[in-house]
Parts: C-alpha cells; structure tokens; sequence
C-alpha cells in the first residue's frame, strides 16, 4: 500500500493548481483566497483521511469531489460572509453548478489562471513571483530561490500582487490575440523557471525535483496546443525541457549525489524524450523570418549534449557565445567557461572564469576547483572548500566533498 505521507506531497504539487484554477474560473479570481482555502481544506482531509483508510484507486478524482462538496458547503454557510459580499457571492453560486474537473476544463482554468496572474499592470517580478506561488505551488523560499533574492522581499512582493488581483479586479476570461501578445513572454518566463527549479532544485535538498519538471513541461504543451500560444518560442522551451527531462534518471546515483555529465550512463537517457525535442525544435525553427530566442539557443546546447557527437563542444560554446549576449546570467556565463575548457583546456578556461569573478557563488568555485584539479592542487582544495562553505544543498556538499577528497593526500 502507498504511504499517503510520500504521495500527498506530490498531488498537492500537481493538483492544487488545478483545482484553484477551476474554482476561480467559476466565481472569479478577486475570491482566490476561497478558492486556496477550499483547495487547502481539501488535501487537509485528504491527509487525514488517507492515514486511515489508505489511498483511494483515483486518488485526484477523490480530491476534485471532496472540492466540489467543499464548495457547496461554503455556500451553505453565506451568513458568515459580509453582507456587502453576499450578492456578488450567490451570483458566483449560480456557476457552482458548472464546475467540471475535466481534463479539458482543468487546462482551460490553467492557462486562462496563469494569463489573468500575469498582468502587465504589475511588474514581471511580481507576475512570476504570483504565478510560481498561486499556480506552481511554490513556497517563498523557493521564489526566493529563483530569483535570487531575500524572503522577506518576495513576501512583500506577493502581498502587494494578491492586493492588485482584488482592486483591479481582474477576471479570467477567454484569452484574447492582444493578451497573448502583453504577457506570453512572462508566462514563459514562468514555466522556465519552474522546470529550472525541479531540474536543479535549490531547496528541500533535493538535486531534482521530477514533479516540478513533469508540471512545468504539462504546461507549457498546452501552450503548444493553443492556437494564440504556440509560438516558435514555447516550441523551443519545450524542446529544451525534453532534452533537458531525458537525462534526469542518469544525473544522480544511488547516493543522492550529482553524476558529472562526462560520467552519465547514456543507456538511462530517455531515448522517446530527446525525439520528442528533436521535433519541438524543429517546430520552433519552421518560420524563416522568427527571431532567435534564449530558449532556442539554450534547446540548441541541451541538444548537442544528447547528440552523442564527439564534436559537440565547439557548437556548444558557439551557442553560448550568443546566449551571453542574448541574455547574460552568471550560471550562463559559467557554463559558457566549462564549455571554453572542453574547446581551449583549463588553463585558458580559468582566466575565463575568473574574469566572472563570482566569489560569493558556490557553482563559480567549484567550476574553479574541477579546472585547477590537475593543474594547481591547493587552489582546486581551496575552491572546493568555498563551494561547500556556500551550498546550501546537502546533496551538493557530497559531490563536492567527494570530489574534494580526491585531491586530498
């Protein structure tokens, strides 16, 4: 019998959303915090009820009926709301009857939820930061994450972004050709760093998060099934997110600890998956007058690294190359310096990398210790040593360590 402590978690990350998009699509997004309670409420008894009678056969059916009971008996209980709300509320009780956990009516909730959060009236931090938290479930540690930023200042972000949902009072209607064009470029952005934080999660100590990665890939392929949204670029970060999702079984061990790429088993790569980005890829290149995109370069890396070409590395780099001007990030700045060392070896790499200077990132010192490792040892143990100082992931201190010890007399 499955542990409802292990499969709890993992529903709750790929059903909560869907079951908030669905009640907001019935009486308005202004009610999110009814429709988060009731989704909360739901999984709470779910919890409890599950420790005792073990999980059901359809355990997200159950959910979606104990939600759609949940509402009704919250309409029951209008006498609790405020009087000045009550009418708005019956007018919201009407539509209860339609209500319909469908797979159709869940992807249209979801993708009319995540274009309604993503609002040019606010900002795109704080319209990633909502659509992360609302419709990707993450907690404020791990929007924190993504960003790079300090908890408190995503908590006010997200206080001050709920506030603007209810005084704008925006609503969840049919998505329009002018909407698609305001706020597809953020909702991409979404999806993107969602499939980041499950492919390299920073939090919980988990180097991969699979459900984070299976929900961000979800999302984007109904993108891709929407005529007003399937655009070169979602075709590319899709593509990406394939090549990227194929060697997921092969970048960790038994241990827990990241497997190097040169050391990855290429029968556990998902041979079905890298097809399948190979076609995205060759959809996001059909038109010839597209403009290229970081998603298109990034899906270019990820391919010529399951390509099995022995001549990838200088493709590579040349792609990267671009990346940094396209968009420059440290981790695409640290890549593009490993892949120089695979192009011009270490020594030339390490003047590449430093020039980052980085010094109060954990990847830009142990990109340092891998490329002084047979060239100066003490520096490898010194840089080794920072990276495990400044990770905060316990499965990132054992491959670092490990590699540390290597060096170590």
């Amino acid at each position: 019998m499955a542990n409802p402590n292990e499969i709890t978690p993992h529903l709750f990350r790929t059903e909560y959303s869907k079951i908030v998009a669905v009640l907001c699509r019935s009486f308005d997004i202004k009610h999110i915090e009814i429709a988060e309670d009731i989704a909360s409420e739901t999984f709470l008894k779910a919890s409890e009820y599950w420790a005792i009678h073990g999980i059901p056969d359809h355990p997200a059916a159950w959910l979606y009926t104990v939600a759609k009971n949940k509402t009704k008996d919250y309409f029951k209980h209008l006498s609790v709301i405020e009087k000045n709300k009550q009418e708005e509320i019956r007018t919201a009780e009407k539509e209860f009857q339609t209500i319909d956990f469908n797979t159709q009516n869940i992807s249209d909730s979801q993708l009319e939820m995540i274009f309604t959060i993503c609002n040019p009236l606010n900002s795109q931090e704080t319209q990633v930061s909502l659509a992360l938290q609302i419709l990707c479930g993450f907690s404020i540690e791990e929007i924190a994450n993504a960003f790079l930023s300090k908890t408190e200042t995503i908590k006010k972000r997200l206080q001050r972004g709920r506030e603007s949902l209810r005084t704008h009072h925006f609503t969840i209607d049919s998505l329009n050709e002018q909407d698609i064009h305001q706020r597809l470029e953020t909702v991409l952005t979404t999806l993107y760093l969602l499939f980041n934080e499950g492919y390299f999660s920073r939090t919980n100590n988990f180097l991969i998060r699979k459900d984070l990665c299976l929900e961000a890939m979800r999302l984007t392929l109904i993108l891709t099934e929407n005529q007003l949204t399937n655009t070169p670029k979602t075709n590319a970060l899709l593509a990406l997110m394939c090549f990227q999702s194929s060697r997921l079984d092969a970048r960790i061990n038994d241990e827990g600890e990241a497997i190097l790429f040169d050391e990855q088993d290429e029968m556990l790569w998902d041979k079905a998956l890298i097809e399948k980005g190979n076609y995205y890829l060759v959809e996001a290149c059909q038109n010839n007058d597209i403009s290229i995109s970081k998603y298109h370069l990034e899906a270019g890396i990820a391919y010529w690294h399951t390509s099995g070409s022995k001549e990838k590395w200088q493709p590579i780099l040349t792609l990267y190359n671009q990346l940094v001007i396209i968009e420059y990030s440290p981790v695409t700045g640290l890549n593009r310096a490993f892949a120089f060392s695979k192009v011009y070896g270490n020594k030339k790499a390490i003047r590449e990398a430093e020039k980052l200077n980085l010094i109060t990132n954990e990847y830009y010192h142990g990109l340092l210790g891998h490329l002084y490792s047979k060239i100066n040892t003490d520096k490898a143990i010194h840089h080794f040593g920072e990276a495990i100082r400044l990770t905060k992931s316990r499965s990132e201190k054992q491959t670092l360590q490990k590699q540390l010890n290597l060096l170590i007399p």
